[in-house]
């Protein structure tokens, strides 16, 4: 069996920060595996460790400079690794959940993976629709929000716990080829050693130009533009007691009895 995992590069803002355009300056940020990413990998890795799968591929949507990311998870225990840029992908401000599921999907038909595994979102944009997106464009099974997961190998069913709202679990049966998309708190991801960081090194990361996966400028086209970015004005109305607590008591207690809250 093979596992796909999809991988994103978010960025970590600076408490203190400037806006340049409709970016934040590229100063003031740093770059990391995305957290429900990682947990996807994890458990791909298991599935590996455990033996239903033979191999873990990741695949991302960015520049070359997330290929030191990318290794991260490499150096967790993933296989190799597919990176898709392109000129055309420089242009749009912000690539919608549909650019990005034609992207991955058009991986996904060329490695033709048993089972593909994504984040539930992304730390920066947070759309929480890519994975579903993108088994809609496979043709996939799909289970979202999965907190747990057991691989029945001889059935090619993945038993799955899903958690919905109002902390209600549903437990069901996909059938493969599925889409699943992995919600943090299904494993403890672990950190990469020593010697996975340098057999990372090894591992094979293939950039993929729109070309070479069969799209072409046409698929990247999104109907979202960024029109402005600005850090909100923050108002705040907090009165600071000062002096012992018996002083401070005393000043909340006039205060409540003024606002009507207390008599």
């Amino acid at each position: 069996m093979k596992v796909l995992v999809t991988v994103k590069e978010v960025a970590e803002v600076a408490d203190d920060f400037e806006i340049e355009g409709t970016e934040v300056d590229e100063r003031y940020l740093e770059y990391d595996l995305n957290e429900w990413d990682d947990y996807a990998v994890e458990e791909a890795v298991q599935l590996k460790e455990d033996g239903p799968a033979e191999e873990v591929v990741t695949v991302t949507i960015g520049p070359e400079r997330s290929e030191e990311t990318i290794r991260m998870a490499l150096a967790k225990g993933a296989d190799r690794a597919v990176r898709v840029w392109d000129d055309a992908l420089e242009e749009p401000d912000l690539l919608d959940v549909e650019t990005k599921a034609n992207l991955l999907a058009a991986v996904v038909e060329e490695e033709d993976p048993d089972l593909v595994l994504t984040g539930v979102q992304a730390g920066d944009d947070a759309f929480g629709a890519t994975g579903v997106s993108l088994a809609d464009h496979l043709g996939f099974q799909w289970g979202a929000v999965v907190n747990a997961l057991d691989y029945d190998h001889e059935a090619g069913v993945a038993h799955v716990h899903r958690e919905l709202e109002g902390g209600v679990e549903e437990l069901t049966d996909i059938e493969l080829p599925a889409v699943l998309t992995i919600q943090t708190g299904i494993n403890e991801p672990r950190y990469a050693s020593l010697r996975g960081i340098r057999q990372a090194q090894s591992k094979e990361i293939a950039p993929k130009s729109l070309d070479d996966i069969g799209l072409d400028a046409d698929a990247v086209e999104s109907d979202l533009t960024l029109t402005s970015m600005y850090e909100p004005e923050s108002e705040s109305d907090a009165e600071i007691f000062e002096g012992d607590a018996s002083e401070t008591a005393g000043q909340l207690a006039t205060v409540l009895r003024e606002k009507g809250v207390a008599e």
